[in-house]
């Protein structure tokens, strides 16, 4: 089974072929907006993280990254430095240099200003784009994916449809050798046990249980439960009436195949097979930002109510559980896995169109998000204050 990938010189493989520019700072995201808009083929990474934040927060900004501008779907990066930030700057060129990919930075303040920034990471991000131009796909084992997976904007039928299709295009890509890595731990809750009782090891599944009760014990630092945010009215008027049916609908996308372990929100997958968890919240910007941070190539997204957003780097591609959601919004919407609830498909069916879909998508073929340029949200999970 293969895709058509671009082989990177460290010997991963990309679905796409972008400039990524990489602001290191909040306080550099204009100037990269900047450069991007006059530029083609490139695309950014605007974050609101990066300085007035705490050693850990400063180190996770970092990682993170390092892990986008390391993902296989980047083919080169600009880094954009104000000058003064409290991320490791230096390091973050270094890292991504060791992929072998063209890497560049500016520095605003040692450039003279915004004017002055912009014009030299034009020329930058023009010289690196012309460079990875010529870059042509070849076959690619479908043993090299890396599968993103996640739901979001869910209603009753997620559970029932649209996740039950991940699941099973998940457990097909174990079985094929690939990688599949799910999150959402805010959405384990009621449900943790079973997957706990998934883990490779004991030792994999106390961490699965571990990372769900650090989850709450964030949730009742600040005075409140849990259940005070999730599920969300959206989700109640979709017809989830607790966490734990969420939760218990939302794992079905995991598939059935043991779980090897838990990465942390920055933590990149390096040789790592078959079904991993990230720790990592729901939200879609936090979330799309750590899986594209492990170096997936795709995302599988489930949806009831209609989640558009995609992400700059990573083809996201919306599975719609609900058949009158898909019908309203069909130009957002890649797979209508309604049929399953209409009874004209089975999963199965629906499935394996999902997994052809995929392969199509990572050889080149763009999702509806790509297509409209909806996939510019994206930001980075803190652990403590902006200080």
């Amino acid at each position: 089974m293969e895709f058509m990938g671009y082989k990177r010189p460290n010997g991963k493989f990309g679905a796409r072929n972008l400039v990524a520019i990489i602001p290191s700072v909040v306080c550099a995201n204009d100037v990269g907006q900047a450069i991007m808009a006059h530029t083609k083929n490139t695309v950014g990474f605007y974050h609101h993280q990066g300085c007035c934040q705490l050693p850990p927060d400063l180190d996770r900004v970092t990682e993170t990254l390092i892990g986008l501008g390391s993902s296989p779907n980047v083919g080169a990066a600009l880094v954009v430095s104000l000058g003064c930030e409290g991320t490791d700057h230096e390091r973050l060129v270094a890292e991504i240099r060791k992929t072998g990919k063209p890497v560049d930075i500016i520095r605003i303040q040692e450039l003279g200003g915004t004017s002055r920034a912009i014009q030299a990471g034009m020329d930058a991000a023009q010289r690196m784009s012309m460079e990875i131009s010529g870059l042509q796909r070849e076959p690619v084992d479908i043993r090299n994916l890396v599968m993103a997976i996640k739901c979001g904007a869910s209603d009753s039928t997620s559970g029932m449809a649209s996740n039950c299709v991940i699941g099973y295009v998940a457990d097909k890509v174990v079985d094929l050798g690939g990688t599949v890595v799910f999150g959402e731990t805010t959405e384990f809750i009621g449900a943790e046990h079973i997957l706990a009782r998934r883990g490779r090891t004991p030792e994999v599944g106390k961490k699965i249980l571990d990372i769900v009760d650090k989850m709450e014990e964030r949730a009742r630092s600040l005075g409140c439960d849990m259940r005070k945010g999730q599920p969300t009215p959206g989700n109640i008027a979709g017809g989830l009436s607790s966490i734990e049916e969420k939760s218990l609908g939302a794992i079905v996308k995991s598939g059935t195949r043991p779980i090897e372990g838990v990465l942390e929100y920055s933590q990149m997958v390096t040789d790592q097979k078959g079904l991993w968890i990230k720790d990592s919240p729901g939200r879609e910007p936090e979330i799309l930002t750590g899986m594209a941070a492990t170096g997936a190539q795709c995302m599988l997204f489930s949806t009831g109510r209609g989640a558009p957003q995609g992400f700059p780097t990573m083809p996201v591609i919306k599975i719609c559980g609900n058949p009158n959601t898909y019908e309203r919004m069909q130009f957002d919407m890649d797979l209508n896995a309604g049929l399953i609830i209409k009874g004209e498909k089975t999963i199965e069916q629906v499935g394996e169109e999902a997994f052809a879909y995929m392969l199509r998508v990572l050889s080149g073929e763009t999702t509806k998000n790509e297509t409209l340029g909806y996939f510019g949200s994206m930001d980075i999970l803190p652990i403590g204050p902006v200080i």
